[in-house]
């Protein structure tokens, strides 16, 4: 197992991935940004280096800046978390140049996963279904005669986008002339990448991911399902596992992810994302090389660590279970608390925490790394923690969840814990008939 490893990472995973090593025996070292000085993570690693001010490419995404911290403090392996470098395989590729561990999946895997159009292609070869669609697109041309042959509506999507960015719905030819360049430049923008690729687009779908674990020499197991279902503009906000999907089309959803996995002699934890159609038809979308924000739910129903797996795959170890080993029990649900005013189209609300309760009681767990006093930073995600409950069955965690929500206070900034009240009260969500557009077609907002 490692000494000592250095978290290149802020927030509610630094801290999770903190308490994990601090268990194992493993000192932490933690970087952060100047706007990060007084965070938790800071506040209980063992060590932390300030690497840049608040900007995230100032800080948490200068390598030059995160490898010296990583070198001068002695640290074996990086941690990423998700998000920032998570899934850079150039990054990945320079901690191996410089003796660094990096605590994830080879940079070949992560080239080889990380842009959508290759991800098609390992799942075509691994007999993957894959929503109808292209590889790159060279040009507008292309993309006419691609939209014509699949028909509309389709999405357009950067190739090495992530995390719901980088996606727009095409309705006409009209629109695809106007948005082509557009949809290339906040490709560039966002991801320094122009490629894109198209998809047919499905009007209603359920969104289902399946967690795996493997040790790169093709031995995958995978941790269950989880319905991510419940987005507003592509971004997550409620995730549950397992979903409700009937068990034989789940258990072929959960092959599917394995064999994808497997394909690539996959390292580390991983998530496979699926679409679901109303029909039952199932199209894989891309896999997440890197622990998912919402890993927690799988961990609540199998009683697994999933950041200690990393762990000791990382240092070698190895991945000493089989898929029989694996046990998941009850229904777990957990809800992303951001600091964003539902009643106003989400807006980041950043500022003071004037007083902060989460709940507890039996089946009731909190990942944030906020406290009383602590000033959210407006430069970073809206994610200021996640709640987190497991009970026997779907309606009893519902219930559970409902009651967490309401014992949870958080004075100052908006959050969204209002609106996951009302959704444990919704009947469409009671029942599972969940959607990605769930919001807009079975909410009152």
């Amino acid at each position: 197992m490692f000494k000592k490893i250095l978290i290149a990472n802020r927030g509610e995973i630094a801290l999770r991935i903190i308490r994990t090593a601090r268990e194992l025996g493993v000192k932490t070292v933690v970087v952060y940004s100047t706007a990060d000085e007084k965070s938790l993570p800071v506040l209980l690693a063992d060590e932390s280096v300030c690497v840049g001010p608040p900007a995230s490419n100032a800080s948490y995404l200068n390598i030059p800046n995160i490898l010296q911290a990583a070198l001068m403090t002695g640290a074996e392996g990086i941690h990423p978390g998700y998000g920032f470098m998570a899934e850079n395989p150039d990054f990945a590729e320079m901690c191996r140049e410089h003796g660094l561990v990096f605590i994830g999946p080879t940079p070949e895997s992560m080239r080889a996963l990380g842009s959508k159009a290759g991800g098609r292609e390992i799942a075509a070869n691994s007999n993957v279904p894959v929503v109808p669609g292209t590889g790159i697109l060279p040009d507008l041309d292309a993309a006419v005669l691609a939209a014509k042959q699949i028909g509309y509506p389709v999405l357009l999507k950067a190739s090495a986008g992530g995390g719901g960015r980088g996606q727009k719905i095409i309705r006409t030819q009209d629109e695809l002339k106007k948005g082509f360049a557009q949809a290339q430049e906040e490709a560039r923008l966002y991801f320094s990448d122009p490629d894109l690729i198209m998809e047919k687009f499905l009007e209603e779908f359920r969104h289902v991911e399946v967690q795996v674990m493997g040790d790169g020499t093709g031995h995958v197991i995978h941790i269950g399902e989880r319905d991510c279902s419940i987005q507003r503009r592509n971004q997550k906000l409620i995730e549950e596992a397992p979903s409700t999907l009937p068990d034989s089309l789940r258990q072929e959803i959960l092959a599917a992810g394995v064999r994808l996995a497997q394909h690539v002699n996959y390292a580390g934890a991983g998530t496979l994302e699926f679409i679901v159609d109303r029909d039952g038809n199932y199209y894989f979308m891309e896999m997440n090389t890197r622990i998912q924000v919402e890993h927690c739910v799988s961990e609540m129903i199998s009683g697994l660590d999933l950041v200690r797996m990393q762990l000791e795959i990382a240092s070698g170890h190895g991945l000493n279970m089989k898929q029989e080993d694996v046990v998941l029990r009850g229904h777990a649900i957990e809800c992303r608390l951001n600091a964003e005013d539902p009643d106003k189209d989400f807006r980041p609300a950043a500022g003071k925490i004037d007083d902060v309760h989460f709940a507890g009681g039996p089946g009731v767990r909190v990942d944030s790394h906020v406290y009383t006093g602590y000033v959210i930073p407006p430069h970073y995600d809206s994610l200021i923690g996640k709640l987190i409950v497991h009970h026997d069955n779907r309606a009893e965690a519902i219930a559970r969840m409902k009651r967490a929500l309401e014992e949870t206070v958080i004075q100052g900034p908006k959050t969204t814990i209002p609106l996951y009240i009302k959704i444990m009260d919704n009947p469409f969500y009671k029942r599972g008939a969940v959607m990605t557009n769930f919001l807009k077609t079975r909410m009152d907002m």
